[in-house]
């Protein structure tokens, strides 16, 4: 538990959503409703009163919508900034913009459908809040990390890599895990990349449908391909695909053809999907044929993975903490003497494509 609890200010034109979130908040131990507000214009008032260490933000709302409200608050008083919000097609597009202009995640609102997606939208909203509270924003010097407890860990999915030698090929698999701030890590680094650069996997936690506007997004800005990850899909040169949001997405391989497999499963370290299904399915199928790499993001999801890619006689690069919005998964990674390398966003790139020459 935190010494002071996270105060978070609600912003939703609808009371009974603006209702849902505060019990699913209060109900966490560590975190605390400062208030709501039904527009922007309240929202407003009650910072003006008490600064937020979060605020929970709809995209569609009356008088002023959220994306113009989250560009007002980045540009005079930056506060760290969760999207909860209903995934339309269009608010998709929207939902990319709102992380372009500074929101850290974006969360799916809870739906009444079932127990089990009351429980998983608990634990999504909850984790989100805290990671964002410890997050960097503009002119924030300070980043936090919190250690989250795994529901399950990769066993869950898949079991254990044996240890057993790979047949060598001439063709390297890269696997890269992100979360708080991967968005704009990806970007960055996935613009850096020439058109023949070795095939890539994802995984970013982002809910369904947001990772294929995202993987639209990126692939009209990048010399390589970018698409959301079917199943069956071959991981081949200059393509990179993202693991789609609510599902696990593991790298298989048949003959010298690698591929993506796309399941559902549980949560793994509170997540689906999980870098650690992912880098594990690597370190299995493709051993010292691959390269990991982690990314900014809360928790410790993909470290241990990280470690089995690397215990499989992969390559492994942790992003560093200067960096990182949120320096926990690659600190986890670290701690564990998972990465090879501990390497700035701007320098994985070139460093990347100097070891797969």
């Amino acid at each position: 538990m935190f010494k002071n609890k996270i105060k978070v200010l609600i912003v939703d034109d609808s009371a009974v959503v603006r209702q849902s979130l505060a019990e699913i908040i209060q109900s966490d131990p560590d975190l605390e409703v400062m208030g709501t507000a039904s527009d922007p214009y309240l929202a407003a008032k009650k910072i003006s009163n008490e600064v937020p260490d979060v605020i929970t933000l709809d995209i569609e709302m009356p008088r002023m919508d959220g994306l113009t409200f989250l560009r007002k608050i980045m540009s005079q008083h930056p506060i760290p900034v969760v999207i909860i919000s209903s995934l339309t097609a269009k608010g998709t597009e929207t939902g990319i913009r709102a992380l372009e202009y500074g929101a850290l995640e974006i969360i799916t609102k809870p739906q009444m459908s079932s127990s089990e997606f009351i429980h998983e939208s608990r634990i999504r909203i909850c984790e989100a809040i805290k990671g964002a509270a410890h997050a960097r924003v503009k002119r924030k010097t300070l980043a936090l990390t919190i250690h989250v407890e795994p529901k399950y860990t990769a066993d869950a999915v898949l079991p254990p890599v044996q240890k057993h030698s790979m047949i060598k090929t001439t063709e390297i698999v890269v696997a890269i895990g992100a979360s708080t701030g991967g968005t704009e890590a990806l970007t960055d680094f996935l613009k850096d990349l020439p058109s023949d650069s070795p095939g890539i996997v994802i995984v970013q936690h982002m809910p369904e449908k947001f990772t294929t506007s995202f993987a639209q997004r990126l692939n009209e800005i990048c010399k390589i391909t970018v698409k959301e990850a079917a199943n069956g899909d071959s991981v081949i040169r200059g393509r990179a695909l993202i693991a789609p949001g609510n599902f696990h997405t593991l790298l298989k391989r048949s003959g010298a053809r690698y591929y993506v497999e796309v399941m559902q499963g549980p949560f793994v370290n509170r997540h689906r999907p999980s870098v650690d299904v992912l880098f594990r399915s690597t370190a299995k199928y493709a051993g010292a044929n691959s390269i990991g790499i982690i990314m900014t993001g809360m928790g410790d999801d993909g470290a241990r993975g990280l470690l089995e890619m690397k215990e499989a006689g992969a390559k492994t690069i942790a992003q560093d903490e200067k960096s990182c919005i949120v320096f926990g998964m690659p600190k986890e990674a670290i701690k564990l003497n998972a990465a090879n390398k501990i390497l700035p966003l701007n320098k994985i790139a070139p460093y990347l494509l100097s070891i797969t020459k």
